[in-house]
């Protein structure tokens, strides 16, 4: 029985973690799952949004050792990584999102621990309630956060911010992962919030999106060089764009845009 849920309507994927029982604890066939279906959705050219969330009482409490420890051998097949991609089963399960040329949306309650934060991190926006708990939760058990975690702290943080989450796991609670810049923003319903902003994304061209969201992961560490030429290709693709021509007309004319099918 499948344990991520996805439904899609007019462009916005709804995905959950769907083992509400177990909080959404993480078990490896969870991560194959989440892996596939990224894959799937990034195949889908009318995609225009994505919304992450976990069904019952938490977004996800992390990993579920007790039944990943009883499958050794596919632990290590999960922890290889595949060379055309870089990233291992782990890694890909929250990546793999921010591969997606649309925008992710996590909207978080309850744990959002482990490896869950980690997904949470790996999603282009975050909504969570106030009292929802967050951890970096590895050094609980001894071990680092290695599902892209690392990535996603140095992106949002500061370096000693991220090295005191990583080295204390202390929980902190959504209020808190706000103020450090962990959440993009607090609400008691995270799911309204962010269809909010999705019905905001939902009126500019889907090719802009993709765009942004590229240069963004792609140069936010690269020298200003690198970022000036980067821009300088993604604008000139998106001026012979046709959803362009849609945004730009539609400004013009103070109408709802029609957008087709996402480009490249």
């Amino acid at each position: 029985m499948g344990q991520v849920s996805c439904t899609v309507e007019n462009g916005v994927a709804q995905v959950r973690l769907d083992r509400p029982d177990k909080l959404n604890a993480l078990t490896l066939e969870i991560l194959d799952e989440l892996v596939a279906t990224a894959h799937r959705l990034r195949r889908d050219r009318t995609l225009r949004a994505v919304v992450v969330a976990g069904e019952g009482d938490a977004f996800c409490a992390g990993l579920d050792f007790g039944s990943v420890l009883r499958q050794p051998a596919k632990i290590v097949t999960s922890f290889v990584p595949r060379p055309w991609r870089g990233t291992n089963t782990f890694q890909e399960a929250c990546w793999a999102w921010r591969r997606l040329p649309v925008p992710v949306v996590a909207a978080v309650h309850g744990h959002c621990l482990g490896g869950g934060l980690q997904i949470a991190l790996a999603a282009d926006f975050r909504f969570a309630t106030p009292d929802s708990r967050w951890s970096v939760l590895e050094g609980r058990w001894g071990i680092i956060p290695d599902m892209s975690g690392i990535r996603s702290l140095a992106q949002l943080v500061g370096i000693d911010t991220a090295k005191r989450l990583t080295m204390t796991a202390e929980t902190i609670t959504g209020e808190r992962a706000h103020e450090l810049g962990l959440v993009t923003g607090l609400a008691d319903d995270p799911l309204s919030a962010a269809a909010e902003l999705v019905d905001q994304l939902l009126v500019r061209s889907p090719d802009q999106l993709a765009a942004a969201k590229r240069l963004f992961d792609d140069t936010w560490t690269a020298s200003a060089r690198r970022t000036f030429a980067r821009e300088r290709i993604e604008q000139a693709r998106l001026l012979a764009a046709r959803n362009t021509k849609v945004a730009r007309e539609a400004a013009f004319r103070k109408v709802a845009p029609a957008f087709g099918p996402r480009g490249r």
